[in-house]
């Protein structure tokens, strides 16, 4: 975990470094679309949020000059599958970025979503010498928590304070300059497989750029999908993307929880191109234009042209009814949003003080799909559209961008996170594993 904590700090001066040209790239590497957003930070709030890092640091203002998609190649599942094809994809996309922004871009941060997503609870507390809280104690405090031995093959890719306690007063969001005597913490921690990090990490080396951060997709798209008091109460970002679809809960304004079903829109054209016997591309169109969850009369007699450029003209001319369609789509929609019920269940999704749920991602276009989750997840489901940001095209402002610009206001206002703080080496324990989902019923 040292040279993982080396690392994340050496991306952490990057984007220092980055911010201070005042220039940065946003990549969100998916299983169906590469995005790119070229960021220019600018205003008063810059230089203060060099300074520090973390909610503290100044407001940086920050508008998008550049962005740009292209068709995701060689990634399945949301991790790398084919390294040369993802690097051309990332190319293809960046450098179209870099051309409507009319400037050069070095460093970037990536978002990316699978990679099998795995949250632990942790806490520690500590007594204050001083009886004031300085930064020193909180990184005491931080080095004191329990740390899972949650394997070699697993790379820590999150690991925010989530709850501070001085004494007798809990939910404290920054204790620093405070008087108190024990100071305690709940540590939200997410570890992601490692060779997914790894892989990513090659191919942006590759197409001669430098990293200067990672974030889980899950955890931008609640950024950007959630309104504050959502973030604030407790509420679910449910990220239906191609590849795979993202979970993740926030409390207090922090997420407490990740996870990934390794399901998405992807696999629903799948469905629709056995079951009607054409090609990806053709049912990803049909899926688009004419898909839905919810079969009503109407649909029994509209007719959709299958089309096709086979040469059988019998075959080309063939047709099917919306309401086929609709029970080709509607088996795999279900069982998605099945699985995604299983995980908030895992998390005691049920304790927090609001139910909200947020659907948000490409696969949460499809018609009616709010009101078969409302029946499967429960009943205060909402879509979810990216937060406004100045300078976004108006073509990618819709929930299929929702992690790319949940991912620039991410580098604009990082939240504190572990390796913000100078923790002792010595204090990495692997001891016990104590994988804590329900903690924060416990400490809320």
């Amino acid at each position: 975990m040292r040279d993982l904590y080396e690392t994340q700090r050496a991306m952490r001066n990057v984007r220092k470094a980055a911010m201070q040209r005042g220039v940065i790239a946003i990549l969100d590497v998916g299983t169906s679309k590469i995005a790119c957003l070229v960021l220019r930070f600018d205003g008063p709030g810059r230089l203060a949020q060099v300074e520090g890092i973390g909610a503290l640091a100044g407001q940086s203002q920050f508008r998008v000059i550049g962005a740009a998609t292209t068709r995701s190649r060689g990634v399945r599942f949301g991790e790398i599958d084919a390294m040369q094809e993802t690097e051309r994809a990332i190319r293809t996309a960046v450098q179209a970025a870099q051309k409507m922004a009319e400037v050069r871009v070095d460093h970037v941060i990536a978002c990316f979503s699978g990679a099998r997503p795995r949250s632990y609870g942790l806490d520690g507390a500590v007594d204050v010498d001083s009886g004031i809280v300085t930064e020193a104690d909180i990184s005491r405090v931080l080095a004191s928590c329990d740390v899972p031995d949650f394997g070699h093959d697993r790379d820590v890719l999150h690991a925010q304070p989530v709850n501070f306690a001085l004494d007798h007063r809990s939910g404290m969001a920054d204790p620093r300059g405070q008087v108190g005597n024990r100071l305690a913490t709940d540590l939200h921690l997410m570890t992601v497989d490692a060779t997914a990090i790894r892989n990513l990490f090659f191919c942006i080396k590759r197409c001669d750029l430098e990293l200067a951060g990672l974030a889980s997709s899950a955890y931008v798209a609640g950024v950007s999908s959630l309104v504050e008091d959502e973030q604030e109460l407790g509420a679910a970002c449910v990220d239906l993307g191609g590849g795979t679809t993202g979970i993740s809960v926030f409390m207090k304004k922090h997420m407490i929880y990740s996870d990934a079903v390794r399901m998405g829109g992807d696999h629903v054209t799948g469905d629709i191109s056995m079951g009607l016997q054409v090609p990806m591309q053709t049912a990803e169109r049909i899926k688009t234009f004419y898909g839905g969850v919810m079969a009503t009369g109407m649909d029994d007699r509209e007719m959709i042209e299958i089309g096709g450029d086979t040469g059988d003209w019998e075959r080309d001319r063939r047709t099917v009814s919306r309401a086929e369609l609709i029970g080709i789509m509607r088996p795999r929609i279900e069982e998605i949003l099945e699985e995604v019920r299983a995980r908030l269940d895992a998390a005691g999704f049920e304790h927090l003080p609001s139910q909200q749920i947020v659907l948000t991602g490409g696969g949460s276009q499809v018609p009616g799909l709010d009101g078969l989750a409302a029946k499967i997840l429960g009943q205060q489901v909402r879509l979810g559209r990216p937060l406004r940001v100045q300078g976004l095209p108006q073509a990618a402002t819709g929930p299929a961008f929702s992690v790319a610009v949940g991912c620039a206001l991410f580098a604009a206002h990082p939240q504190d996170e572990w390796w913000d703080f100078d923790i002792p080496a010595e204090t990495y324990p692997a001891r016990s594993l104590k994988r804590a989902v329900k903690w924060f019923k416990d400490n809320w």
